[in-house]
């Protein structure tokens, strides 16, 4: 393959091709597509492949094409080169509805946590039934993600997402790329979402005293005042 061949579309021998990572279609819906291909077929829809050797193939998107080509003895397939860069074969998996997005939720606009809570909520087993996704959107944007370190503070938000199934469920969708603490802290709500050894540690480096006996709604007023 030459530097040209990159974005072309082109009929490779099917011997000449490795599966990438495999798809999670069902047996049923592989079967019935290599049906209707025959082995005489062609794959209208064509594989995202790279080179890795001299006429030496990798899928890196449209798996179930490959699984179907595979069933229905295809000799030839069609097939679209890319380059063996990773993030073309994110891109291609992710044109493929093979992998599921995640969202930076330390630095998510209000519209894009908007979107992947509807996905999680328009599913037909989502542990998130019976949650208020205008109130859960408008709290998780409110909120100081931007320094958080994992998503439990969420349960904090008085939303009704506790730390089991709901809270797995949201971690499909986001991550987190948390910015440091700020020296001095004052914000209630960034507060509310540290721990009590966290919060006694920040009053310690403030000078302030008789910290050993304070309960946690004590200790954000110290901060929040000082």
């Amino acid at each position: 393959m030459s530097l040209s061949d990159v974005g072309n579309l082109m009929c490779l021998p099917f011997d000449e091709i490795e599966p990438g990572e495999p798809t999670e279609a069902h047996e049923y819906l592989i079967q019935f597509a290599a049906s209707q291909l025959g082995p005489e077929g062609r794959n209208w829809v064509p594989l995202i492949v790279k080179e890795t050797a001299p006429d030496q193939y990798q899928v890196i998107g449209n798996a179930f094409i490959y699984a179907v080509a595979a069933e229905a003895g295809l000799e030839e397939v069609w097939c679209i080169i890319a380059d063996d860069a990773p993030e073309t074969a994110a891109i291609a998996q992710a044109l493929a509805q093979e992998t599921l997005p995640k969202t930076n939720l330390s630095a998510a606009s209000r519209e894009e946590i908007a979107a992947a809570i509807d996905y999680l909520m328009s599913q037909a087993d989502s542990p998130l039934k019976g949650v208020n996704q205008a109130s859960l959107v408008a709290r998780l944007d409110d909120a100081p993600r931007q320094y958080w370190k994992n998503l439990q503070p969420i349960t904090k938000l008085g939303c009704r997402i506790t730390a089991g199934k709901k809270l797995k469920a949201l971690e499909q969708v986001f991550y987190l790329t948390p910015e440091p603490l700020p020296e001095v802290v004052t914000d209630r709500a960034l507060l509310e979402s540290l721990n009590t050894q966290q919060l006694k540690a920040m009053a310690k480096k403030r000078d302030i005293e008789g910290l050993s006996k304070l309960k946690k709604a004590d200790l954000i007023n110290l901060l929040v005042a000082a």
